[in-house]
């Protein structure tokens, strides 16, 4: 009886599998199932359908890998290999995060970048830790047209913006602009230049640290616009690398339509870093009815952030007995921001009738010169002969400028030794080598072939003759200048 039994174990034991007969001294791992011909990590699903892609945009595309051993598995690099129609790059690995279990699931995410239309193909191969080391699996779809009809190359450096429009500029100021440029492939790409391609005019400015990207990885572009002739601009920025398309082009437009130019106000607008001259008023007016000398005293002030120097102070008429006084405000005065200076403008009329001149300050702050209009009407001259001469300690002082004295006088008759003058105390007869006085100087009288020269000191002014008169009037004036000499002289041989 027992040996019939073992007879019949013996023979069961041979119909039972091989896996079956091992032992309790056997590794565990041996016995799981499948564990013979797994291979470690293996795609779920080896052939990824990836559908449609529109030219220049990105899909992501998912790839899922599983666990077929019986203990966990490290997964390594991803390398992926595409076809010219795409760029990819991994957008995500799940797996690598850390070891995946037994039996476990991990995705990976491909960014996957349409250059051009056709069919696309990405083969992922991913290293790990198991039997074989390796897998592989495969994704394709098929690049379709744009959706503005767009069926060319896109480049591996992405351009955000794509373009560059400036739109319409009323002011010829430079407007600035950047672009990031970003490596979208899986690769590094070495930039070797980036230039401006647009006519010479057109007055573009290119700054880059555009040089050598990782995967990823971006750089800046800067382009500067300063228009100087009116119209349209275009161009396209130039980027040469050594990436599978070679170049990455990028369109530039703007338009200039400067405003009309209208008339310049009195005082400018502050600028930054500079000084800015006012006045405390925008004009000075003497008024109606003027009969004696008169004077305007205006405050110019530097509201501007830097000091700013007073080079220049001009009228631009002559002859109409106004003049600037020499205090106050001066050439060369320097005013710090917010200091002020005074500037009094003095009025002698010379005849009757109105005046209208013009006050110059030029200086080195904003726009350089700051402009006045004078205005006012007189009803008579002033006579400026009897005007008073002080002295100080012994040196004359003079209360007026030289240069305005004599302002209105013309010579109406002229002689070798001797002529007329005419201003707005009269007239009178000079002679050769006279003094007199005229608006509290001394002169001295020369009598020169064109006019009368009036000398004090090294200061000289020439009156000219009166090319109004007459030839007629000349020759009777000198004629009857001649009898009352001859008359004189035979009175005093008398």
């Amino acid at each position: 009886m027992l040996r019939s039994l073992s007879l019949f174990v013996a023979g069961f034991a041979l119909m039972l599998p091989v896996a079956a007969q091992a032992t309790a001294f056997d590794d565990p791992g041996s016995r799981a199932v499948g564990s013979a011909s797994g291979s470690g990590l293996e795609p779920v699903k080896s052939d990824v359908d990836g559908g449609d892609i529109s030219v220049g945009s990105t899909s992501q595309v998912v790839v899922l890998f599983r666990n077929t051993l019986s203990q966990p598995i490290e997964v390594g690099a991803v390398n992926l290999y595409p076809s010219s129609t795409v760029n990819a790059s991994v957008a995500l690995n799940d797996c690598a995060k850390e070891p995946l279990a037994p039996g476990a699931e991990c995705p990976i995410a491909v960014s996957v970048s349409a250059l051009q239309t056709g069919a696309w193909r990405v083969e992922l191969l991913v290293r790990h830790s198991g039997r074989s080391k390796v897998v592989t699996a495969t994704m394709r779809g098929n690049v379709a047209t744009g959706a503005d009809g767009s069926q060319q190359l896109r480049s591996d450096l992405q351009p955000i913006p794509d373009k560059i429009d400036f739109a319409t500029l009323e002011t010829a100021k430079p407007l600035a602009r950047s672009i990031v440029l970003r490596n979208v492939t899986s690769g590094e790409i070495n930039v070797k230049n980036v230039s401006i391609q647009a006519s010479a005019s057109a007055e573009y400015n290119l700054e880059t640290n555009c040089e050598k990207l990782q995967t990823g990885q971006a750089c800046l572009i800067s382009l500067t616009w300063a228009p100087s002739q009116k119209g349209q601009s275009e161009g396209f920025i130039v980027v040469q690398h050594d990436g599978p398309t070679g170049v990455t082009s990028i369109p530039v437009t703007g338009k200039y339509e400067p405003d009309e130019v209208e008339k310049a106000a009195i005082f400018p607008e502050a600028t930054p870093g500079r000084g800015l001259l006012v006045a405390s008023q925008e004009e000075i007016a003497f008024g109606e009815g003027v009969a004696n000398e008169a004077a305007i005293t205006v405050s110019l002030v530097n509201v501007g952030d830097a000091p700013m120097e007073i080079q220049q102070i001009n009228l631009s008429g002559a002859d109409n007995g106004l003049s600037a006084l020499r205090k106050g405000c001066v050439p060369g005065r320097v005013l710090a921001p917010i200091e002020a200076c005074p500037l009094t403008i003095a009025w002698s009329p010379v005849r009757a009738g109105a005046v209208r001149d013009d006050l110059q300050v030029i200086h080195d702050g904003a726009r350089g010169v700051l402009v006045l209009p004078i205005k006012g009407t007189a009803t008579a001259g002033v006579n400026k002969d009897s005007k008073s001469i002080v002295e100080r300690d012994g040196v004359v002082t003079r209360q007026v400028d030289r240069t305005q004295v004599l302002q209105g006088y013309v010579v109406s008759s002229h002689a070798p030794d001797r002529a007329i003058i005419n201003g707005p105390g009269g007239s009178r007869v000079v002679m050769d080598k006279q003094e007199l006085v005229l608006g509290g100087v001394v002169w001295k009288v020369k009598i020169v072939p064109s006019g009368v020269e009036m000398l004090d000191g090294n200061d000289k002014v020439l009156l000219l003759f009166d090319r109004s008169l007459s030839s007629g009037s000349r020759s009777s004036s000198s004629s009857s200048s001649s009898s009352s000499t001859t008359t004189t002289t035979t009175a005093g041989g008398t």
